[in-house]
């Protein structure tokens, strides 16, 4: 089969398009035929070994933690999955991935996939759909009248998070472009900050918030800015760099750190056959792209969810 791999931490270059063995699935396994699979921007820190103390690899790594498809194995132990289920799946990160034309996957990962949409398109939603779902409910608690900042709204698991906040009975503010400006409006924001034009602290100045949730890369100083637009015993949650330790008037920080859970993720594909919850892709490219996909993701020139197809 064919895959994406690379043997050594590094640039882009180091990806290469090759082929392999096809996986067979194990105790407690699934082989699926990807039909689509995601970048997330964690994937450069991966690949440059950023983060190989989080993430130890076994090289040649397949990269790639989202994937939708269909399967076509089923391992001893593995459930109820049957050949032939579409599903989808938010994967160990450091484990072998969906950058291919088949990838095993662990069966306690697996949700049916949504009945409605392209099955590839479908894996935009695994690791950003969990993020916002977790951030909202688990960490800050959010509930039904509350105020809620959403800082760099305008990325997948952004997207995710202002629908959900919304449904949730939220009112939400959300910073994004011009560009995911209506995008975001169609979601329910009730009200969209320009962050290239004003900054936030402008534009809700005097304003305090039960929830701020940050997804944007920030320095420390930012940090403390957005917490103080938190009310007194709200909280301050960051999927990306963390917000002051004791900042004081009873307000909790929290980092994020987004982790594979099955039953929520079949919930969010309840609400996507519902029609409740949209899945949004900016790009779809072929699979050999991947490479260009990491150096456009470092350049800043991604827009939204980019779903890649074997």
């Amino acid at each position: 089969m064919k895959a994406v791999r690379y043997h050594s931490h590094g640039g882009s270059d180091v990806l290469t398009y090759e082929d392999t063995e096809r996986p067979v699935a194990g105790a407690g396994e699934v082989v699926v035929q990807v039909a689509g699979t995601s970048f997330n921007p964690v994937d450069v820190a991966i690949r440059a070994g950023y983060l190989r103390d989080v993430f130890p690899l076994t090289f040649p790594h397949t990269p790639n933690f989202d994937v939708a498809g269909t399967i076509t194995e089923v391992g001893e132990g593995a459930g109820n999955w049957n050949v032939g289920d579409a599903v989808l799946a938010f994967t160990p990160m450091a484990a072998p991935g969906a950058a291919a034309e088949y990838a095993v996957v662990p069966a306690e990962a697996l949700a049916a996939a949504p009945r409605t949409g392209e099955l590839a398109d479908a894996a935009a939603l695994p690791s950003a759909g969990l993020t916002a779902w977790q951030s909202l409910f688990e960490h800050a608690g959010l509930t039904s009248g509350q105020r809620i900042v959403v800082n760099g709204a305008g990325g997948a698991v952004g997207g995710y998070a202002v629908q959900l906040a919304k449904q949730a009975g939220a009112e939400v503010t959300a910073t994004a472009s011009a560009r995911s400006r209506d995008r975001l409006l169609s979601y329910g924001a009730d009200r969209i900050v320009d962050h290239t034009t004003t900054a936030l602290t402008d534009a809700v100045a005097g304003e305090r918030f039960d929830v701020v949730l940050n997804l944007a890369p920030i320095t420390p100083e930012q940090g403390v800015e957005l917490v103080d637009l938190v009310a007194d015993g709200g909280a301050f949650v960051s999927t990306t760099a963390p917000g002051p330790e004791q900042p004081g008037r009873g307000i909790r920080t929290v980092r994020v750190f987004a982790r594979s859970d099955a039953a929520q993720l079949a919930q969010l594909v309840a609400r996507v056959d519902a029609g409740d919850l949209r899945i949004d892709v900016g790009q779809r490219r072929a699979l050999r792209e991947l490479a260009a996909v990491h150096d456009e993701s470092e350049a800043g020139r991604l827009a939204g969810k980019t779903v890649l197809i074997p």
